[in-house]
């Protein structure tokens, strides 16, 4: 029997992992999931609740009645929302109430490709391919500017973006609760100098390889 194809894809905000894992669930025929949503979804309906983010029972009780169709509202694309959900993402109750949702998702019988931050070390420790993506705070900050930039703000200072990707990176790798970091077994994927297309092109390699090496070729 073949084995499930899940793709476990990590990295920090900005990274690229994101555009990378929805060309790769395209590529291999996956279903796809932005775990990060899931977060941001919560952290949106908090906001719009009058809850305190800061309370983890308050937020826990809004991220078990959270439903799929809560994940296609475009403002959870977002700045407010993508701080949010670093915020309530540190709470255990939390992150409790969404891991069942993570992981039903990916035990679908063909497999799933899932991006996250914990997805090869708690979701899906047994994913038969892990890719952490990386890149340095100051491209990714780049990245973050030129994209609010796009999308019309043009309050945006580098700087400011800067600091703030390097106190999430700090806030997200600090936690106690599934810590940003590689899987021992992830592969490792720098995007620093990469577009888009070569770091889709690297992330294939990788899941090729591994392909292959398990499959005895």
């Amino acid at each position: 029997m073949t084995r499930p194809l899940t793709i476990a894809i990590d990295g920090p905000a900005a990274a690229g992992k994101g555009t990378l894992a929805k060309r790769v669930a395209a590529r291999y025929r996956l279903p796809y999931l932005d775990t990060g949503l899931l977060y941001r979804a919560v952290g949106r309906q908090i906001l719009a609740g009058g809850v305190d983010p800061d309370d983890p029972q308050a937020a826990a009780r809004v991220a078990r009645g959270l439903d799929v169709a809560d994940l296609d509202d475009p403002t959870l694309r977002g700045h407010e929302a993508g701080e949010l959900a670093s915020r309530i993402a540190v709470h255990a109750p939390v992150r409790e109430a969404l891991v069942a949702f993570q992981r039903g998702f990916a035990a679908r019988p063909e497999g799933a490709v899932l991006d996250g931050r914990d997805i090869g070390t708690v979701i899906c420790p047994h994913a038969r391919v892990k890719i952490f993506v990386t890149a340095s705070a100051e491209v990714r900050a780049r990245r973050r500017t030129d994209e609010l930039v796009a999308h019309g703000r043009r309050d945006v200072e580098y700087g400011r973006i800067l600091a703030e990707v390097k106190a999430r990176d700090e806030r997200d790798s600090g936690r106690d609760v599934a810590p940003l970091k590689p899987a021992d077994d992830a592969h490792l994927l720098d995007t620093s100098q990469l577009d888009i297309d070569a770091a889709f092109r690297a992330a294939c390699d990788v899941v090729d390889r591994v392909l292959a090496a398990q499959d005895g070729h």
